[in-house]
């Protein structure tokens, strides 16, 4: 099965946080194509640049809870009220968390909640496993048999 590039999209405001993500998709998967954009707004506009121009929208978006001018809930919030990025896998992930924190970008519309990772390896390990959860699948193509006796309703 050839896999396409999927895009993600890295909504992360530290340098740091940045060049780890940037380093582990580098070393663990050539066909995952990182963007990074840094703060909500940035966020916010490039999804809506996306769409204006009929270019294609990640197939993920990685949204750090705790973001300068509006937090990650409130772009989530914004997501899920739209219609062209409501159904798009979106993982929030954050270093320190409350438990309602949790329960909150639940209820708002998060597909999950993850700790932020501490090192290459561990960012690493977490897009491989959302990789495998969220991209692989979305890729796959579904084909139908009429002679089958699975329809489509």
């Amino acid at each position: 099965m050839d896999i396409v590039r999927s895009t993600v999209l890295l909504v992360e405001d530290d340098p740091i946080e940045i060049d780890q993500a940037r380093r582990a998709c580098e070393l663990w998967d050539s066909t995952l194509q990182l963007v990074v954009v840094e703060d909500s707004t940035e966020a916010l506009e490039w999804l809506s640049k996306a769409t204006e121009e009929h270019n294609p929208l990640p197939k993920l978006i990685l949204l750090d809870l705790k973001l300068p001018r509006l937090i990650g809930l409130a772009v989530l919030r914004r997501l899920r009220m739209n219609s062209y990025t409501w159904d798009l896998p979106i993982i929030v992930y954050s270093k320190v968390h409350e438990p309602s924190d949790v329960v909150l970008s639940y209820q708002v519309g998060a597909n999950s909640f993850v700790n932020k990772p501490e090192d290459i390896d561990q960012f690493s390990d977490m897009l491989r496993e959302l990789s495998d959860y969220w991209l692989i699948p979305r890729q796959r193509k579904l084909s139908f048999n009429a002679n089958s006796s699975v329809g489509v309703t």
